[in-house]
C-alpha cells in the first residue's frame, strides 16, 4: 500500500509538472495521495509549487479544491508565490492573494516573492506585490484581531529552518534572529589577572 501511495504521489507532481488537467484530477479523486506532498528529489516540491512554476491556473485551483495549502515551503522557504514571481505567473499570484496566502513570506535568506520578481526582471509582478502585500499584512493584523487562525506556517519548515540557523557559523546566521539579544560571554578569570598584572 505505501508503495502505490509513493508512486501516485509522483505521478502527481508529473501530472501538475506538465499541465495535464484529466492526470490530476484522476490521482486526486483516488484520494491515495496527498496534495501537500513534499517531494525531497526537487527540493521539497509540492504539486502546488510545480503548478505556481508552471502557471497552470486550473490545476492550480483543482489542487486547491482537493486542499493543497500555498504556505507549504521548499527546502530553502520558497512558497509557491516565490516561483510564481521569478516565472512571472501574474495570475498565479492573484489568485494566492485572493486565498489570502502569505505573498509577503521571506525564504531563508530572507528574500520574499517581490525581492525575487525584481531579479528576474518581473515588472508586472512587482508592481502588484507591491500593493498585495500590505494587504496582506493588513488581513493577518485583522484576523489575530479577531482570534481567527490562519494557515500560513509550514511548521516543518520553521523546524528546519531553526535546525539550519543554528548549524551556521555565528557570523553567517540569518539576520532575522534578535540582534538586540547578543550575548556577552563574561570576561575569563585568567583574563582579568593578566590585565591587571
Amino acid at each position: 500500500m505505501e508503495l502505490t501511495k509513493m508512486s501516485d504521489m509522483t505521478k502527481l507532481h508529473q501530472a501538475v509538472a506538465a499541465g495535464d488537467y484529466s492526470s490530476v484530477k484522476k490521482i486526486l479523486k483516488k484520494g491515495l495521495c496527498d496534495p501537500n506532498y513534499k517531494d525531497m528529489d526537487w527540493n521539497d516540491r509540492t504539486p502546488l509549487h510545480w503548478a505556481a512554476i508552471r502557471g497552470h491556473m486550473e490545476v492550480l485551483q483543482l489542487l486547491i479544491e482537493h486542499g493543497a495549502r500555498p504556505c507549504l515551503v521548499t527546502d530553502v522557504g520558497w512558497t509557491p508565490a516565490h516561483f510564481a514571481a521569478e516565472s512571472g505567473h501574474l495570475n498565479v499570484l492573484k489568485t494566492l492573494h485572493a486565498l489570502h496566502a502569505a505573498i509577503d513570506a521571506p525564504d531563508f535568506f530572507g528574500d520574499t516573492p517581490k525581492r525575487i520578481a525584481q531579479i528576474y526582471g518581473q515588472k508586472a509582478c512587482v508592481a502588484f506585490l507591491e500593493k498585495a502585500e500590505p494587504q496582506c499584512r493588513d488581513h493577518r493584523r485583522a484576523a489575530s484581531q479577531k482570534g481567527l487562525r490562519l494557515d500560513q506556517r509550514d511548521e516543518a519548515w520553521d523546524a528546519k529552518k531553526r535546525e539550519l540557523e543554528l548549524s551556521l557559523p555565528p557570523w553567517n546566521r540569518n539576520t532575522n534572529m534578535k540582534k538586540s539579544k547578543k550575548r556577552r560571554s563574561p570576561p575569563r578569570l585568567s583574563n582579568i589577572k593578566e590585565r591587571r598584572v
